[in-house]
């Protein structure tokens, strides 16, 4: 049996990225003053970022069941016997429970694995899959090991702007206002399946240290059981420099120095909800060393 594995790009994995892996990836919507973009083929980060600036009425959206399906099916005429699909958490957004309605119409052949991850744990759950699906590993094996060790990931986020969490209603008009008054910086964090707040501080720095003590302490308590090969961090953000996404990288990698790290664009439509020069750090379990 030939599995192959699928995902979306808020995994991070871009298309050009996906071909080199072998990993087939479905671009995110994105709308911008009414019309709809796909992250990688007519849109991209930056801009993205001046349709920001320029205060453009911008959300996500969901892929389209054509869209959705027209890949599984690309994905058979290319010779796979069955697949695996894995999207952004089901806890913040309708696309993964839609995918498995699509997926009944394939007998079997589609597995829709409900990870409970994004961004960076999303993209190493797919490296996992891909690796599982080498070793020979069914679709349906592959999406029970995946749901099995869904929830062993952090993520810490703060946002520089309130202005896109006011948007999405995840903070009041009166609660933003007040937070801009006196630089309130939300963190937010997703420890299972939805993203919760965790703390607020006083200034983008502020919040920086604190999101990688929380990170620290994740790896000393929560994960203290796993062995070290199997840990991966990493930092994320909606950076406009190459230059801050790299000193970003730095902070994590001497804060916590015993493990290799990386740094990972937050894809257009999660960016369409945190804003530009939003900061996020992640760790995870891998099911590969």
């Amino acid at each position: 049996m030939r599995t192959a594995i699928v995902t979306d790009t808020n995994s991070g994995i871009t298309a050009t990225e996906g071909k080199q892996r072998g990993i087939y990836v479905l671009p995110m919507p994105v709308i911008i003053e009414e019309k709809s973009y796909l992250e990688g083929i007519d849109i991209t980060h930056e801009q993205l970022y001046d349709a920001m600036k320029l205060k453009k009425n911008i959300s996500s959206s969901q892929p389209s069941p054509g869209d959705v399906t027209d890949l599984w099916d690309s994905v058979f005429r290319d010779g796979y016997d069955e697949l695996v699909y894995i999207p952004m958490s089901s806890g913040l957004s309708g696309s993964c429970q839609n995918a498995m309605q699509y997926a009944h119409s394939y007998n079997g052949r589609v597995q829709v694995a409900d990870n409970h991850r994004i961004s960076l744990t999303l993209r190493e759950s797919v490296l996992d899959a891909k690796y599982m699906a080498e070793q020979g590993y069914s679709a349906l094996a592959i999406k029970n090991e995946l749901e099995k060790n869904a929830l062993n990931a952090s993520i810490y986020i703060t946002v520089n702007s309130l202005e896109y969490l006011k948007k999405s209603g995840r903070i009041t008009p009166a609660a933003a206002a007040i937070a801009g008054v006196v630089n309130l910086k939300p963190i937010l964090t997703i420890q299972g399946e939805r993203l919760d707040s965790f703390a607020k501080t006083r200034g983008m720095k502020q919040a920086e240290r604190k999101m990688l003590e929380a990170l620290r302490k994740d790896i000393q308590e929560r994960f203290s059981h796993i062995p070290a090969h199997r840990i991966r961090i990493g930092t994320a953000g909606t950076f406009e420099s190459r230059e801050t996404a790299q000193a970003w990288q730095l902070a994590l990698h001497e804060a916590i120095p015993e493990y290799d790290s990386y740094y990972l664009p937050l894809s257009c439509s999660i960016a369409c909800h945190v804003g530009i020069n939003a900061a996020g750090l992640a760790v995870c379990i891998a099911d590969r060393d």
